[in-house]
C-alpha cells in the first residue's frame, strides 16, 4: 500500500530539522513518492523554494506548517510552561487554504509571540477554509489530554477541531515510534477516539532527518539548538526513536492494522491542490491623480527634465531616450521607475546623500535624465539592453545606496506612501558554514577547542568541507589518521549548509500593490521586535513577482554627507558644493591618486589596489573606473598589461581592427561586460538583447550556457567575413 509523507521537517525548522529541500526530494524521488509535505515549525520559510523544486522534480508539493495552538487567546502570555501551547499540523488544500495560512503565520507571529509564534481556535475558525488539519505529535492537545489521563477531555477536543474545520478535514494522527512509551498510549487513545467519534486516522511519520543513519548528526544539531553536550543527562534529543524519512514499505508494515491510516495519506495528498503565480510581476501603482497614465507621465517627465542634464540635445539623445521609453511602456515598467525616482528625489531634497547608481541601472539614460542615477550612460557608453533587456521579461534590477545614518528616514517615507501592510523589510537565513560547523560540532560532542579550532582554520575561506578534504592536504591527512577529526568532520559535513538563525536583510525591502500578506507571510524580526520582515528570503520574493528592492546604507555616505555640510557651512547659497557637480578632471585628486594618498577612499585603499595604482599614475576617470573593475580574481592577471600599454611599454594590439573602437579606451583589454555585448554587436551581428544573454553567460560563470553561445558567436563573426580561426 502506498503512504505519502505530511509531516516532515526541513532545516528551516530552524536546529530542529536536519533536511535540505533538495535532499528531502531526491530522497522522495528514489522512494517512488509522487507527493511530500513540508510541515516546517511554526513557519513557511522554505515553502517557495519546496513548491518550485517539488514541481521542478515531478513531485506534488503540498504546503503546510506544525503550527503552534494557545490554549486560550493567542495574545495572552499567562500560561503554565507546559501549557504554553499545542502542536497542530494544518495543510492547504487549495489557494483559499493557501491565503488563510499565509494570514494564520503572520497573525502568530505578529500578535501570538509567546516562546513560539501561536495560534487559537478562534483564529483558526476565521481561518480554516481550504485548510486540512492532523492532530499532530505527542504535544499535540488530543495527545496531550491522553497522556494525562483525561480521555473525556481528548474526546471533547477533537469533537472541537472537527468542528472548527468541518467533517472530513481533521484527522487523528498515528505514528510509530514505540521506543517513546507514550506514543503507544496515545495511539491506543486516538484509535479509540475515532471509532467512538468517526473522525478519521492518518498515519505520519515525523521526519526530522532523512535516514537513520542522519539520527546521530540530528542529536548533534539539537544540542548545537540548547548549547548542551550530546553526553548531557536529561536534554532534548530524538535519538532513542527513528525519526528518519521511511519508505511506504516500512510504513505499510507498521500500520497493517489501520490501512485507513495509509489510504488517507494519498487521499490528503489528492485533495491537496495549491497553484501559485510565479513570475508575475505584481508591481505596485505609483499615486497619480485618475485618470493619468503612468506611461505619459514618466514620458512627460523624462522630457521636463531632459534639458537639466544636456545642453545640446542630439538626433543620438532623442533617439536612445524614445527607445528606453518604448521598452519600458511594453514591458509595464513606468511605475516602478516614478517609484524609483520619487523617494531618491525625495531623500536629495532633504539632503540625504544618495549614491550616484552602481550596477546595470547606470546603463539607461531615462535613469539618469529623471535623476535615479547620476551617471550619463552616452558619456560612458554604457548599454541599457544590459540592464532591462526587451528579449526577457524581467523585474528591474536598480540598487539604491543611501547614508547608513538615514536609511530609516527613507523606509519610513516608502511606508507612508504606500502603507504599512505594503512595505516590508526581507529576512535572510544564516547557514552553518564549514568553519562554523566544525566548530559548533566540537561544541556540541565535548571536544576540545583548540582541536577544533586548528581544523577549522585549515578550511579556506569561501570553500565547503568536501573542497578542502580535496584541496588541503593536511586537512586530508588529519581525516584520514585521526578519529576525532574524522568525526568531527563527517558531523559537520552534515550540518553544513543548515540555516541557523533568521534576520533581517542588510538592504532588501520590498513593496507590493496590495497587502503584503495576499502574497507571503510576515513577522518580527528576532534582533528588533519593531521591525516587521517577510518569511520570504529575496529570491522566493522575486518569484512571487513582487517588487523588491536593494536599499543599501553606506557609511561611506554618510562621512561624504558630513563632509558636504562642512563644506557649505562657510559658502554662500551660489557657491553650494554637491556630489554632482565634482569636477571628472581636477588635477590634485590625480596626484593623490598617484602619490597613493587613498586610505579611506572606498575601493582604492588596499595594499594591493595601493601597489597598482602607483605604477599606473592615473590620469583620468577612465583609469580608476578600468583598475576597480580588474582588481579582481581572474581579470587581476590583465592589470600589468594595461598599465604597460597605458605607458607605452607595451604595444597596443587587437586580433582584428574592428574591435579598436570598442577597446581603444582600455588599450586593448576587453574589461567591461558592455565591451563584450559591442564586440558580439558589431562582430557576430547579435542584437543587443541577445548579446546580454552571452554577457550574462560570462558574468555568471554559466558553461552550459557559455558553450550554447560559442557555435552563434563564431558563425555569427565569419558571416561577417572575420577568420574562423580569429572567431
Amino acid at each position: 500500500m502506498s503512504f505519502i509523507h505530511l509531516h516532515n521537517h526541513s532545516h528551516y525548522s530552524l536546529l530542529d530539522g536536519l533536511t535540505k529541500i533538495d535532499d528531502l526530494l531526491a530522497r522522495a524521488k528514489e522512494l517512488k513518492m509522487n507527493a511530500v509535505a513540508v510541515t516546517d515549525h511554526g513557519n513557511l520559510y522554505g515553502a517557495i523554494e519546496f513548491y518550485k523544486k517539488a514541481l521542478a522534480s515531478k513531485i506534488k508539493p503540498i504546503l503546510g506548517i506544525e503550527a503552534y495552538i494557545a490554549p486560550g487567546d493567542h495574545k495572552e502570555k499567562k500560561y503554565s510552561q507546559e501549557d504554553k501551547y499545542f502542536h497542530l499540523i494544518l495543510l492547504a488544500e487549495n489557494n483559499t487554504g493557501w491565503q488563510n495560512l499565509l494570514k494564520l503565520v503572520t497573525k502568530s507571529y505578529l500578535d501570538g509571540f509567546y516562546y513560539k509564534p501561536r495560534m487559537d481556535k478562534q483564529l483558526l475558525r476565521e481561518h480554516h477554509n481550504g485548510l486540512i488539519a492532523l492532530s499532530a505529535c505527542l504535544s499535540g492537545e488530543v495527545s496531550r489530554a491522553i497522556l494525562a489521563d483525561r480521555y473525556e477531555d481528548a474526546k471533547k477536543i477533537a469533537i472541537e477541531y472537527d468542528e472548527i474545520f468541518g467533517s472530513g478535514n481533521y484527522f487523528l494522527e498515528i505514528g510509530y515510534h514505540p521506543a517513546i512509551k507514550e506514543t503507544l498510549k496515545v495511539n491506543a487513545g486516538i484509535k479509540k477516539i475515532s471509532e467512538e467519534t468517526g473522525i478519521p486516522l492518518v498515519a505520519t511519520q515525523d521526519a526530522h532527518y532523512l535516514t537513520k543513519e542522519d539520527a546521530e548528526y540530528h542529536d548533534i544539531l539539537l544540542a548545537v539548538q540548547t548549547g548542551n553536550h550530546t553526553s548531557d543527562p536529561g536534554r532534548l534529543s530524538l535519538k532513542q526513536e527513528d525519526f528518519s524519512f521511511r519508505s511506504s514499505e516500512e510504513m505499510s508494515s507498521y500500520f497493517s492494522d489501520t490501512p485507513k491510516a495509509l489510504e488517507n495519506t494519498e487521499k490528503i495528498a489528492e485533495r491537496c491542490n495549491v497553484t501559485l503565480k510565479l513570475n508575475e510581476i505584481q508591481l505596485p501603482q505609483f499615486p497619480l491623480p485618475q485618470g493619468i497614465n503612468p506611461n505619459n507621465f514618466l514620458r512627460e517627465l523624462v522630457n521636463q527634465k531632459l534639458s537639466t542634464k544636456f545642453k545640446t540635445i542630439d538626433q543620438n539623445i532623442t533617439d536612445r531616450v524614445n527607445f528606453e521609453l518604448g521598452v519600458v511602456e511594453r514591458m509595464g515598467f513606468a511605475d516602478y521607475f516614478l517609484i524609483v525616482q520619487d523617494f531618491i528625489n525625495w531623500a536629495k531634497e532633504r539632503g540625504i546623500v544618495v549614491g550616484p547608481g552602481r550596477g546595470s541601472a547606470a546603463g539607461s539614460l531615462i535613469s539618469y535624465i529623471i535623476g535615479i542615477t547620476d551617471v550619463d550612460p552616452i558619456k560612458y557608453e554604457l548599454l541599457f539592453e544590459r540592464f532591462l533587456n526587451p528579449e526577457r521579461v524581467q523585474m528591474p534590477d536598480i540598487d539604491v545606496d543611501i547614508t547608513d545614518r538615514r536609511r530609516g528616514e527613507v523606509f519610513g517615507y516608502l511606508q507612508e506612501k504606500y502603507g504599512l501592510d505594503r512595505v516590508a523589510h526581507i529576512i535572510t537565513f544564516g547557514t552553518m558554514a564549514a568553519r562554523a560547523a566544525i566548530r559548533d560540532v566540537g561544541r556540541a560532542t565535548g571536544m576540545s577547542y583548540a582541536f577544533c579550532d586548528q581544523l577549522s582554520k585549515l578550511i579556506p575561506f569561501n570553500q565547503d568541507l568536501k573542497e578542502a578534504l580535496n584541496n588541503v592536504a593536511e586537512l586530508k591527512i588529519l581525516y584520514d589518521t585521526n578519529s576525532d577529526a574524522k568525526k568531527i568532520i563527517d558531523a559537520a559535513m552534515h550540518l553544513e549548509g543548515v540555516a541557523r538563525h533568521a534576520s533581517v536583510h542588510a538592504c532588501g525591502i520590498v513593496i507590493s500593490k496590495n497587502p503584503l500578506t495576499d502574497y507571503l507571510p510576515l513577522q518580527r524580526a528576532p534582533q528588533d521586535e519593531n521591525v516587521i520582515m517577510t518569511q520570504f528570503e529575496m529570491h522566493a520574493v522575486e518569484d512571487m513577482g513582487l517588487l523588491k528592492m536593494d536599499l543599501l546604507g553606506l557609511k561611506n555616505l554618510t562621512t561624504i554627507e558630513d563632509s558636504i555640510k562642512l563644506i557649505n557651512e562657510k559658502r554662500t547659497e551660489e557657491n553650494i558644493f554637491s556630489m554632482q557637480n565634482i569636477p571628472m578632471d581636477d588635477a590634485q585628486t590625480f596626484a593623490l591618486l598617484q602619490a597613493t594618498n587613498t586610505t579611506g577612499v572606498f575601493q582604492l585603499e588596499s595594499s594591493g589596489m595601493r601597489r597598482y595604482l602607483k605604477e599606473l599614475k592615473p590620469t583620468n576617470f577612465e583609469d580608476i573606473v578600468a583598475m576597480v573593475a580588474l582588481y579582481r580574481p581572474g581579470p587581476m592577471d590583465l592589470i600589468p598589461t594595461y598599465i604597460n600599454r597605458k605607458h607605452g611599454r607595451e604595444k597596443v594590439e587587437y586580433l582584428h581592427p574592428k574591435l579598436e573602437p570598442i577597446l581603444g579606451k582600455t588599450y586593448g583589454v576587453g574589461v567591461y561586460q558592455e565591451q563584450m555585448m559591442r564586440i558580439a554587436r558589431d562582430l557576430a551581428g547579435f542584437s543587443l538583447a541577445e548579446a546580454d544573454t552571452l554577457r550574462k553567460a560570462i558574468g555568471k560563470k554559466i558553461k552550459e550556457l557559455l558553450d550554447q553561445q560559442q557555435a552563434r558567436l563564431v558563425n555569427g563573426m565569419m558571416k561577417n567575413g572575420i577568420d574562423e580561426k580569429i572567431a
